[in-house]
Parts: C-alpha cells; sequence; structure tokens
C-alpha cells in the first residue's frame, strides 16, 4: 500500500521543511518531491510536524517476570503512546535475560504483538552481577546491547573484559553508574586502555557531563543519554535511579544536550506498583509523556526540533547500527505525527502504562503525538493503538 503524508512539516537531523512523503511496503519511498504515481491513500496532515519515530535505548518492560507492574503489551502500547517505534529493554527481568534462549524469545514475542520494534538487551553478567560474565559470544548472535543496568559494574577486571568483548563482538555496553561520577571516571579511563562501544546511561550531573564532554575531546569515541525526568525535574525527593539532582545540574544537563555532549534522550521507563513505590523502589514511568517533557525543555531553551530528532531517532539508530533516523528515501516508514504546540497536562488517570509512578501529576508539558506509524502501519491514532 502507498500512502501519501501532504501538507507536512518534516522534521529531522538534517534539517526543517514543507513538504510531503510518501512510504510503501513499510519503507519510505520518496519526500519533499512532486509524486507522479497514484496513491492509495492519502493523508493531509494540515501542518502537522512528521518526524521520523522516537527510538529509546533504555526502558524496562518488566517482561518476563513482573506482570503487576508492566507487560511487554502494556509498556509497548504505552511507548506508541509518546511515538517510540523501537524499544531497547533492560534485562532486569525474571528469570533475568541472559541467555540467547531468553533473548529470542522476547524478540519473537514483540514480533507477534506487532506493536514496536525491541532489542531485548542482555545481561553481561550472570544474575546482573560483576562475577561471573554471560556468554558474550552467542549472545551478539541475538542482540547488539548487552547491560546489567539496575546494578553498577564495580569490578575493574569485569568492565575491561566487557568493553574488550564489546570491540571483538560489536556489541553496545550500557552502563548504570552508582556512584555515578566515580564510576563514569573509571570507565572512561577503562575506555582509554580497551577501548569498545560504551554507552553511558541516564547522567545526571553536571560534572558527569563535563568529564564525557572532555573525553570527547580527547577523541575517545563513546556516547551517553538524558531522560526527560532529569532534565525537567530537580531538587525533588521522589525516588529515580540514579535521583533527581538540584536545578544547576539539570541546567548543566540541558547546555550538554545544547553542544553536543549529550548524544541521545531515553526515558529509562521503570514503571512498578504503588505498593512498590510506598516501599522505596526507585523508578518512574514516563515513556507515553517522555515526547512532550522534551519539547517543552527544547522549546524554552530555544533548542529546535531537529536537534530533538537527532538525539531521539538518528543517533540512537546509529549508535545500534540500523538505518533509521531520517525522512529519507530507503529508510524505514517509522514515522510520528505532532502538534509541536501547546499546553498539556500529565494526569495519572489518562496514562495506559501498566504503572502510574510519577511525580510530575499536574504539570504542564508541550505538544503531543498525534499517531505512530511503525512498518508503515498505524499503530497509535488520537489516543487508540490499533
Amino acid at each position: 500500500m502507498i500512502v501519501l503524508y501532504e501538507n507536512a512539516r518534516l522534521i529531522d537531523a538534517s534539517g526543517e521543511r514543507f513538504g510531503a512523503l510518501c512510504t510503501e511496503g513499510g519503507v519510505i519511498r520518496a519526500a519533499e518531491e512532486a509524486f507522479d504515481f497514484a496513491c492509495d491513500v492519502r493523508v493531509n496532515l494540515e501542518g502537522r510536524a512528521l518526524m521520523p519515530a522516537f527510538i529509546d535505548l533504555h526502558c524496562h518492560l518488566r517482561d518476563p517476570g513482573y506482570p503487576n507492574k508492566e507487560t511487554m503489551e502494556t509498556g509497548m502500547r504505552a511507548a506508541l503512546r509518546g511515538g517510540y517505534a523501537m524499544l531497547c529493554a533492560m534485562a532486569n527481568t525474571n528469570p533475568v535475560c541472559s541467555t540467547p534462549e531468553l533473548v529470542r524469545a522476547n524478540h519473537q514475542k514483540a514480533e507477534k504483538l506487532r506493536l514496536c520494534r525491541l532489542m531485548q538487551s542482555a545481561a553481561a553478567g550472570e544474575n546482573l552481577e560483576d562475577e561471573m560474565s554471560t556468554d558474550y559470544a552467542a549472545l551478539s548472535g541475538e542482540t547488539g546491547m548487552l547491560s546489567n543496568d539496575g546494578k553498577t559494574i564495580f569490578s575493574d577486571d569485569f568492565m575491561r573484559n566487557l568493553l574488550l568483548a564489546s570491540k571483538k563482538y560489536g556489541f553496545l555496553v550500557s552502563t548504570h553508574c552508582r556512584p555515578e561520577r566515580k564510576i563514569v571516571a573509571r570507565d572512561i579511563e577503562l575506555l582509554r586502555q580497551t577501548g569498545g562501544n560504551l554507552h553511558v546511561g541516564h547522567i545526571s550531573r553536571a560534572q558527569t557531563a563535563q568529564m564525557i564532554r572532555a573525553a570527547k575531546k580527547e577523541g575517545l569515541r563513546l556516547t551517553c543519554e538524558v531522560t526527560p525526568h532529569h532534565l525537567f525535574g530537580y531538587d525533588d525527593p521522589y525516588r529515580v535511579n540514579p535521583p533527581l539532582r538540584a536545578r544547576a545540574d539539570a541546567e548543566a544537563l540541558v547546555e550538554a544536550v545544547r553542544d553536543g555532549t549529550v548524544d541521545c534522550l531515553s526515558t529509562d521507563h521503570a514503571p512498578h506498583t504503588e505498593a512498590d513505590k510506598a516501599a522505596g523502589m526507585a523508578g518512574i514511568s514516563n515513556i507515553e509523556h517522555a515526547a512532550q517533557i522534551f519539547m517543552k525543555v527544547f522549546y524554552e531553551n530555544d533548542i529546535p526540533l531537529t536537534r530533538l530528532s537527532e538525539m531521539a531517532s538518528l543517533n540512537p539508530a546509529r549508535r545500534l547500527g540500523r538505518k533509521a533516523g531520517l525522512l529519507a528515501p530507503g529508510y524505514p516508514a517509522d514515522l510520528v505525527i505532532l502538534e509541536p504546540e501547546g499546553a498539556f497536562t500529565i494526569r495519572r488517570a489518562d496514562m495506559i502504562s501498566r504503572s502510574a509512578n510519577t511525580p510530575f501529576e499536574g504539570r504542564a508539558v508541550r505538544g503531543r503525538v498525534v499517531r505512530t506509524v511503525v512498518e508503515g502501519e498505524t499503530r497509535y491514532d488520537h489516543g487508540q493503538a490499533l
């Protein structure tokens, strides 16, 4: 089926322009040019923004093992509402995703659901510990990401060997760093010694951003991410991991977004039950309004939507070695239609995630996702996942 999206603000990392885009068979066929072929469906966007759908390098779907918190289906439906077409789910499930069979099972489950694309990350250590490594060679045949997220890799030898393996097998190492500054400094030094594919998860401190900025100026190849809540929230005791920091840290992270120090926007969507939160569990459910927070932060700091697209679509795709994240012929027809202007409010009662743990009840955000298209198919439209 050939679908023509016309009268659109086409926005991606390459720029913003007004025009049309055509998809066929799950792929972008043409963009920004006169179309001289018949279309099966025409969609008039009436000036709305059309962008590559978002890729989340860091979320928790709690599947298998914790259906009271989230399932793959509920998490993906929430993600579609937020404009996400692809998710990288962390391995802290029950059982831990530490074998090729478990990773493959989740990939097969996602394919049957036909909601979001999935890259199920695998544990770097058995039981998410830094004592016995998992089978890196076998796991790299099933996934492009290994992570012990939820737990910090304290062993220098374990982290050194993991970085060496990432260079050998080509997977991405996504880290969880607590204490943040100490572990990030250690990992940068190990990267300097060994090389490898290092991605620093959910940074939260001004000093961390400065260390990564300096490492990049030195020529080290690494990437990092920031979450919506660490840009939007500060001086708040609400338990997330890492914690919400001081306002000066949030402002420094915004500057690191602006100058390119931070590469990617990730959610760290971490759903919990109300009982979990009352017992002190750290985590936030935010994937369905993350884009609205990002749009508010970017607008208030005069950062263009082209940069948002670069950080939420193109850079994550490149980090995963995927051809995605641009509105260009031959790229996947993973698209999000946005109304970038307008004031909206975060309401727990409106959330479709199985968990609604957020400190941002009643907070104003900007814009909304109107439609999410994955593989050329509309899978979220005006509040209804199809």
